[in-house]
């Protein structure tokens, strides 16, 4: 995903905005994105070039990991009533709850 250059010692050299595209990189794996979906989408971040497909693909992406979102807000807000249902019990002995 990144072309580095060689120096006359063999040593890797990178371009000043390798950081930002590794970074970039990092958060799309993070969301789950497949290296093959990455790979797909890096032209159009590096160079500007976008197709109506690229598009399209990216949308799904970013649904899919709204939806991931909004299970996790769920799995909190669960976690948050679990938490103060059981803080209830320490303080007044009363059953659980949810």
């Amino acid at each position: 995903m990144l072309a580095p250059e060689r120096s006359t010692s063999g040593q890797r050299q990178y371009p000043d905005d390798a950081v930002d595209r590794v970074e970039l990189i990092q958060q799309l794996y993070a969301a789950g994105l497949s290296s093959k979906a990455i790979v797909s989408l890096l032209p159009c971040v590096v160079d500007g070039d976008a197709t109506p497909e690229l598009l399209d693909r990216l949308a799904v992406e970013r649904d899919r990991i709204d939806r991931h979102i909004d299970g996790l807000v769920s799995a909190r807000n669960r976690l948050s009533a679990v938490m103060a249902a059981a803080g209830k019990n320490l303080r007044t002995g009363e059953r659980c709850r949810n």
